[in-house]
């Protein structure tokens, strides 16, 4: 048995089973497809189980994996110990009705003893007590007082009803050093001797879910072994924090923090949490999840935050997780070449995100200490809900980081405090967007049974349809006369609003009867025709036909191709990173929401448009493709994470341009579109940015608009041509300047004439020199220039003016340095002036300036100022 490095045993595996005739599949994504049951990917079957619960055809019988997987319910684990990680990698082997018990016992036997070379004497299988099968295959590669029988709890894998059966454990005996000294310790024995490493689970029966087993037709093997844990192994160490890809990281974080592991507890706790914690995050981040507040972002956020204060336990100065995730691709990307591809990506979500929170982890943490110190003042052992979510709410301390930093000092949050006010919040949030507007599904199950809508609008602007029901207020009705009301048909040409794309309007017309369709919605397979009546009255089950506003639909639809090209070109100019995460498509204009970390810069927008109307000009074909999802995504068909796919998708393609899963209507060629123009870019959340644009006649539109605010202004400015604007605007704010300099001049020298006569009208106050006087119809920029003057005339000065101008009171105040010694102060004094006009301002103690209301008062509040002195 040899030293072999991680890198090379997943090789090694993935190798040995496809010579077994396995199809060696990469790792999914760890944002589960069309799975709602899990937060992320946590084991290596997750991925197969649309194969194993016959729902999808796999691609081959036989697949082998390496599979990406986190897992957090031991989050806070995590650090304390060496056996505990959030990331890991599962190797597998699977088959789906092809071979069974016979081939996959051979084959892990093999695989562990003459590809590894570990030694027979120290390998271990278990197999489940009443699996005689099993056993029997053992006894051929294993004396039989090496092969242990253990119970259901142990050795029979099962979740609920449906596909199950035994399973069969292979451990390693790592020798008497482990163990508990007991003569009976064998695998099964809670001591440290044998570690599990691979198990072999045979799917062989169905669960009624009442303890009932029958055996299946089709036969499937699940296998799973931690490439980290057989890495142990073969290097012969203790941990996984030991192998050498991992050490390679725990080696980097001592580097930054001066720290030498093994040496201080709580150091290696924090050193292994940073270890382990940007693994995750960087495969997190790589697959497309972003830091958020909710579900998978929140665990993003709640463990790189959390490393990022173990860095500050450790005296790590600044932020330094973007930097180690480089060393995290270093050791992988030859297996994960995405890696590599979206270093940069990678490294800028975490910098965005550590400085987020290195700008109120100080203040947050301050505060916390507080929290608990005027707790345990109190005699409590429990923080408030209410400090938890501020905490929260406001420096940006995940529940969970709170609970870690207190639970070290040993206090406790009140969680139902804590989550009644995250609830609330939320409903606050809810409460706003319907505030906003919008449509809702209140009230459709009134057409519960009532038959699905067959759409022909593909292809069709009008049909002959029959109406299947009637509502209105609420109610199904048999016929409607007048006012708004909702029609279903058996057939339409209206597109239902869905995917980002407005509802078509236009009209239902029969015999003496027309209603205007305002708006169309879609709801369980019905398209819901929102109708204004016209004329006539309509009947349930009555013949109709039904014509959308083509005129409309065509502008929709070259904003919603352009959108799918825009896509395209951001990908392209910006990164693989980008994903949609939002859009809206109307008649007038398209919105596109999508990831991305940062303000596009104008060179990346005008790239970005330019690449788009390249696209458009090329003139290529649309063909869309209906499909199954596997067929689609061969094809390269983008979809969106955590949308849910049935078995059929539809498939729109733009040439060799864009690829996508898409239900909605779209142009027949790209150069339909005509042109586009990107009118804005915007930020909508923490890694969320917005473009919005128009393509078609509304590109025309704008230019005509535009064109005319031109012409204009070439008008206004004198100038011949609408080429000279530039030129003539800037000779006109040169001219301004110029002017202004000249008035500012001469304001100067008004200020310095008027208040030479102001001196002579001064008077003393104890050591002070007062000077007050109102100048009617000086602005406050001429009131400043002669406060100015004032002050550089008199060290002693203590001057207050007053101006009406345009009926609004302007007063300033100002004193000479040995005033401000002597205790003068402008802003205490015209706070008190100002108020007498109705007003308020106040200042620095040497300048200050206030505006008033009732200019009736400004002699009194000018008299006021000897007194105030």
């Amino acid at each position: 048995m040899k030293w072999t490095g991680l890198n090379e045993l997943r090789e090694s595996y993935l190798s040995f089973f496809e010579s077994k005739g396995h199809l060696r599949l990469p790792s999914f994504s760890l944002i589960p497809q069309n799975d709602n049951s899990l937060l992320l990917i946590n084991s290596g079957m997750a991925p197969m189980k649309p194969y194993f619960q016959g729902t999808k055809e796999p691609p081959r019988r036989r697949v082998t994996t390496c599979q990406k997987c986190i897992r957090t319910p031991d989050l806070d684990n995590v650090g304390k110990t060496a056996r505990h990680g959030t990331y890991f990698e599962m190797l597998g082997n699977f088959s789906f009705g092809d071979y069974f018990k016979t081939e996959a016992i051979a084959w892990s036997w093999e695989f562990f003893t003459k590809v590894l070379e570990i030694p027979e004497e120290r390998l271990w299988p278990s197999v489940y007590e009443n699996d005689e099968e099993a056993y029997t295959l053992w006894k051929q590669y294993v004396p039989e007082e090496r092969i242990v029988k253990l119970g259901k709890a142990d050795n029979f894998w099962e979740h609920g009803s449906g596909p199950c059966g035994p399973c069969s454990e292979i451990y390693f005996d790592r020798g008497e050093k482990y163990g508990c000294g007991s003569p009976d310790c064998k695998p099964g024995c809670e001591c440290d001797r044998y570690m599990e490493v691979w198990n072999n689970v045979f799917s062989q029966f169905d669960n009624d879910g009442k303890g009932n087993y029958t055996e299946l037709v089709q036969k499937n093997i699940d296998t799973g072994m931690g490439l980290e844990r057989l890495a142990c192994i073969m290097q012969d160490v203790d941990n996984l924090f030991e192998v050498d890809t991992v050490r390679k990281i725990l080696d980097t974080v001592c580097e930054y923090s001066g720290k030498k592991y093994g040496e201080n507890y709580d150091n290696d706790v924090s050193i292994r949490i940073i270890t382990d914690h940007i693994r995750s995050t960087t495969f997190m981040i790589c697959d497309g999840v972003m830091p958020s507040n909710e579900g998978r972002g929140y665990v993003l956020r709640r463990i790189l935050r959390r490393a990022a204060r173990h860095g500050r336990l450790l005296g790590i100065k600044g932020a330094f997780l973007a930097k180690l995730s480089d060393v995290v691709i270093s050791q992988n990307e030859n297996a994960y070449p995405e890696l590599s591809a979206k270093k940069d990506y990678i490294a800028k979500v975490i910098s965005i995100e550590e400085e987020r929170f290195d700008a109120t982890i100080d203040t947050g943490l301050s505060l916390l200490e507080g929290i608990i110190a005027e707790t345990e003042k109190a005699g409590g052992k429990m923080i408030t809900g209410a400090d938890a979510f501020k905490l929260y709410d406001t420096y940006g301390f995940p529940i969970d980081l709170t609970k870690e930093i207190i639970g070290e000092k040993g206090f406790t949050v009140d969680e139902d405090e804590f989550k009644t006010l995250m609830n609330e919040q939320k409903v606050r949030a809810r409460e706003n967007r319907k505030a906003g507007g919008g449509w809702s599904k209140d009230g459709v199950d009134i057409f519960e049974n009532v038959s699905e809508t067959e759409f022909a609008g593909y292809t069709e602007n009008e049909v002959e349809a029959k109406v299947l029901a009637i509502s209105a207020d609420g109610m199904l009705i048999d016929e409607i006369k007048d006012g708004e009301g909702i029609i279903v048909l058996d057939k339409t040409v209206f597109y239902g609003e869905g995917g980002g794309q407005v509802g078509d309007t236009g009209k239902i017309s029969g015999e003496n009867f027309e209603a205007e369709v305002v708006d169309t919605k879609k709801a369980n397979g019905k398209y819901l025709h929102i109708v204004n009546i016209i004329s006539g009255s309509i009947k349930t089950g009555d013949k109709v036909i039904a014509s959308i506003d083509v005129e409309k639909r065509e502008a929709i639809r070259r904003n919603h191709s352009t959108v799918h090209l825009l896509q395209a070109a951001l990908r392209k100019v910006l990164g693989d990173h980008v994903e949609q995460a939002g859009s809206y498509v109307d008649a007038e204009r398209f919105r596109f929401d999508f990831s991305h970390f940062e303000p596009m810069t104008k060179d990346q927008i005008k790239e970005v448009e330019a690449l788009v109307n390249s696209f458009i000009l090329a003139g290529a074909e649309v063909e869309t493709v209906v499909t199954d999802i596997e067929t689609a995504r061969n094809m390269g068909a983008m979809a969106l994470f955590g949308e849910k796919y049935g078995d059929t998708v539809r498939v729109v393609k733009m040439g060799e341009f864009s690829t996508e899963l898409c239900g909605g209507t779209h142009m027949t060629n790209t150069a339909k579109a005509g042109l586009c123009k990107i009118l804005y870019e915007s930020s909508v959340a923490a890694g969320v940015r917005r473009i919005e644009g128009i393509t078609g006649e509304n590109v025309l539109s704008y230019i005509y608009e535009n064109l005319g605010i031109m012409q204009e202004t070439a008008k206004n400015l004198k100038a011949q041509n609408i080429s000279d604007i530039a030129d003539k605007s800037l000779a006109v704010t040169g001219e301004i300047k110029e002017l202004k300099s000249k008035i500012e001049e001469l304001s100067s020298e008004i200020a310095k004439s008027k208040t030479g006569d102001l001196m002579k009208n001064s008077k003393k106050v104890g050591d002070f020199t007062l000077v007050t006087a109102r100048l009617d119809g000086m602005t406050g920029d001429e009131l400043r220039a002669a406060g100015d003057v004032l002050k550089d005339s008199d060290e002693n000065i203590v001057a207050v003016l007053g101006s009406v101008c345009d009926g609004k009171v302007t007063l300033l105040a100002v004193c000479g340095k040995t005033a401000v010694k002597c205790g003068a102060h402008a802003g205490k004094i015209i706070k008190e002036a100002a108020a007498k006009v109705g007003g308020g301002g106040g200042g620095r103690p040497d300048s200050a300036q206030a505006g008033g209301k009732d200019a009736s008062k400004l002699d009194e509040a000018l008299a006021l100022v000897e007194e105030l002195l």
